[in-house]
């Protein structure tokens, strides 16, 4: 899968980069997401978790050729607890 990402203007480095999040988190993510959900437009909001267990919020964009990341980001307080009730609900580890 082809996965790119939008660029920051002024740095001209990946946006997720200032949430502290590196690709191959986000590639990991989108490799075995937890939740993958329609978002705004034609996006999808991915949340999973990374090899070294932080919870990631995905928002990205499908096409023909892979998938436009446009930002990531943590899982944290009432989102992350509200993803692991529902995780526990389903069995899921």
């Amino acid at each position: 899968m082809d996965v790119r990402y939008y660029r920051d203007a002024d740095t001209d480095l990946p946006h997720i980069y200032g949430h502290g999040v590196r690709e191959h988190e986000v590639e990991a993510v989108l490799r075995r997401p937890i939740e993958s959900l329609p978002g705004r437009r034609r996006s999808r909001v991915v949340i999973g978790r990374t090899r070294a267990g932080r919870f990631l919020k995905v928002v990205c964009v499908p096409d023909d050729d892979g998938v436009f990341v446009v930002t990531a980001f943590d899982l944290k307080g009432k989102p992350l607890r509200a993803l692991k009730r529902r995780m526990r609900q389903r069995g899921v580890r």
